[in-house]
């Protein structure tokens, strides 16, 4: 190892230790690549941010964050959520275990909608927190449905954690987008039929919703399911169908997503200039969170490029005597362990460029490769000590113990576990989407090509054009 090696080696280990006694992330970044960077090149380090800075800032992705984040949160002054999770109530009523297939089932399409974790898990314990105890349902099981059920708004697109991954992968949006749908509905339908499953043997978990509670009709059943369903349909169309399409770009759908969720709150009648104000300033928080985050450790790991830490490590890992699959398992824990005291912004930009290489060098493919990462720090959201979740539904649902909650959450995280094994096992889980959608796009250039061009012309151009 050489001195600037070892010197950017040390500065990785100064800003763990920062960060790990509660210095804010961005700015020590940006402090500490400013010290480093200048001990190892001098005042060029000045001229290296500066080119970073206006370089993630001219990046296309991250125009779409701001509005991703603006629909979620429009959304939730839409009620989106209140209608979905009545409509689901309504329709599976008579079932055993029927609140943890609603709690699912909406969070799943809320998560599709809004793409938020916090909000969702909150939301969902206010709704179904005091049904599910009037209804007598199982503690435990209770509090893990909602906290996983939330968490996959991060995993299932239009997901911002997935669009400012794109571009730190150097992959496409529509590719990792595509590759997310099988992980996150895959883990939906495990933990729906855990649920049903447990409730089956077991009818005290989860009891049907009383007689009393259920609708009147069938009628009603049909408007709540049309009133909730219906708007979230054509929501999903527009956001995520333009961009799987290749009609818009990511930052072009986003704003119709939030246009799509504007008029959803003046449709259900909940539209108000302080509720949109609101709306606006927590998305300016929120985006002005990350890009300042993007930002710091753009700059931070090109000096640490710079100085030769990055490669170093890399060619480290390559020549470590395990398989393939038992490094990629190897950064796959370490994800998962960072997972623990960092939020998904700290660990996709500072380090997942310094991962990524190792996989790239594997010879694994970067979207798979993104996507499980994806689902192993959606498991981090309920593993502790921090696990957000839960903390989020206990500020909710007070009647609940923190440890319960621990207990339910970690039922589902086997679930999760098992769903990454999956994935790791048959990657086509995941990139049978990203196929599929290669192959029409490649379709559609043939049948392009062929208008100027003879057949076996017009193959070879489709071939190379890949």
């Amino acid at each position: 190892m050489t001195g600037l090696e070892l010197l950017g080696l040390l500065m990785l280990l100064v800003m763990l230790g920062a960060i790990f006694i509660g210095l804010p992330i961005s700015f020590t970044l940006l402090f500490l690549a400013g010290v480093f960077g200048y001990i190892g090149m001098g005042e060029r380090v000045l001229s290296l941010a500066y080119l970073q800075t206006i370089g993630i800032m001219k990046q296309d992705e991250l125009v779409a964050v701001p509005m991703f984040i603006l629909m979620g949160f429009i959304c939730d002054e839409a009620g989106l959520m209140e209608r979905l999770f009545r409509a689901f109530r309504d329709l599976f009523a008579p079932l055993k275990g029927a609140l943890y297939v609603v709690v699912i089932v909406t969070a799943t399409l809320f998560g599709i909608a809004a793409g938020t974790v916090g909000a969702t898990v909150a939301l969902l314990g206010i709704m179904a927190g005091p049904m599910m105890i009037r209804a007598g349902y199982d503690v435990r099981m209770s509090a893990g449905a909602i906290a996983a059920g939330g968490t996959l708004g991060i995993l299932i697109p239009p997901s911002v954690m997935l669009v400012v991954m794109a571009p730190v992968l150097d992959i496409s949006i529509i590719d990792l987008y595509a590759a997310a749908f099988g992980p996150g509905f895959l883990l939906s339908a495990m933990f729906i039929a855990y649920t049903l499953i447990r409730c089956h043997f077991n009818p005290k978990l989860g009891p049907p919703v009383p007689v009393e509670e259920r609708p009147e009709s069938m009628r009603i059943v049909l408007w709540e399911c049309l009133v909730g369903l219906v708007p979230v349909t054509v929501l999903t169309v527009v956001t995520l169908g333009a961009i799987l399409a290749g009609i818009t770009t990511a930052a072009e759908a986003a704003a119709l997503g939030a246009l799509g969720a504007i008029l959803l709150v003046v449709g259900y009648g909940r539209f108000t200039w302080d509720g949109l104000l609101k709306a606006c300033y927590s998305t300016m928080a929120t985006t002005s969170m990350v890009l300042l985050l993007a930002v710091a450790s753009n700059v931070f790991g090109a000096v640490f490029a710079w100085l030769g830490t990055a490669t170093w490590m890399t060619n480290a890992l390559l020549a470590s005597p395990l398989p393939p699959w038992g490094t990629m398992t190897l950064l796959l824990t370490l994800i998962f362990l960072l997972g623990w005291p960092f939020e998904w912004p700290a660990i996709v930009f500072i380090f997942l460029p310094m991962l990524a290489p190792v996989a790239k060098g594997l010879g694994y493919d970067m979207v798979w490769f993104g996507c499980i990462v994806a689902v192993v720090l959606q498991t981090a959201f309920l593993s502790p000590p921090v696990a957000m979740s839960a903390y989020y539904l206990k500020q909710v649902v007070k009647e609940w113990n923190l440890r319960l909650i621990y207990r339910g959450m970690a039922d589902f995280m086997v679930i999760q576990v098992i769903c990454v094994v999956l994935v790791l096992i048959f990657p086509a889980i995941a990139m049978w989407f990203p196929g599929w959608l290669q192959a029409r796009r490649d379709a559609d250039r043939k049948a392009q090509i062929e208008y100027v061009m003879p057949p076996k012309v017009a193959a070879a151009a489709v071939v190379g054009g890949k």
